[in-house]
Formats: C-alpha cells, sequence, structure tokens
C-alpha cells in the first residue's frame, strides 16, 4: 500500500474529479446552485474524502470500508451527470468527458479494493 494516500493514483484521479465537476457545475443554472449543483459537488468531494479518512485510520479493513463508501459516492455523481444530461445543463461532450473520468476511476477503486481484499485475506489465513 502507498505510504499515505496522496500517493494512491486512484486519490489524485479523483481530485481531478473534483475539479471537473465544479468546472462543469459552473454553468448550470442558478436554480440549481442548492439542488443537483450542491448534490454533485458533494459526491465528487465525499470520493477523495472518504479515500483519505480511510487511509488514516491506518487498518487495511478500515480502508476498504472507506474505500467502498468512495465508490458508492462514485455511483451516486454518476446518475447526476446523467440527470444533469438530461435536463440539457451541459453538453453532452461535457459529460460524456466527466462520465469517462469517472469510469477510469471506478475501474482504480476496483483493483485497490481487490488488492486489499486480498491482503485481508491472505492475512487471515
Amino acid at each position: 500500500m502507498a505510504q499515505h494516500y496522496k500517493d494512491l493514483i486512484a486519490w489524485q484521479k479523483a481530485m481531478a474529479l473534483v475539479n471537473a465537476v465544479y468546472d462543469l457545475t459552473d454553468t448550470f443554472p442558478k436554480r440549481e446552485i442548492y439542488s443537483l449543483t450542491g448534490q454533485l459537488r458533494r459526491a465528487a468531494v465525499s470520493i477523495p474524502s472518504n479515500m483519505a479518512e480511510g487511509e488514516a485510520h491506518y487498518s487495511n479493513r478500515e480502508f476498504l470500508h472507506f474505500l467502498r463508501h468512495s465508490r458508492g459516492s462514485l455511483a451516486e455523481l454518476e446518475i447526476q451527470l446523467l440527470i444533469s444530461q438530461k435536463r440539457n445543463y451541459d453538453s453532452e461532450s461535457q459529460t460524456r468527458e466527466v462520465l469517462k473520468r469517472a469510469d477510469e476511476l471506478s475501474r482504480f477503486l476496483s483493483g485497490l479494493i481487490n488488492s486489499l481484499k486480498q491482503k485481508e485475506r491472505q492475512s487471515a489465513s
């Protein structure tokens, strides 16, 4: 495992996703600031935040728990992006780019989760 959460590629990609979501939502209608805009931003921020919090517990089991929360926030973010696209709050190409980043992050999170689960099984044996 990395020495620090900031060393994790998944965390770095999550931070880049946060920036992309903020850039995207800057163009949303002002009436959405306390609803969809806020939900998208909170979901995005939750992803790297949970990774950092989990790593701070110094336990693979706890880290795994928080990584699963990150993955849940990522799923929430993806749905909200699709909703914003259906509402025509952004262009299809903008949403597609952010969804592409989300999909890539999902693969990194799954790999990290699988790696930690394998370590848990090995330490249990």
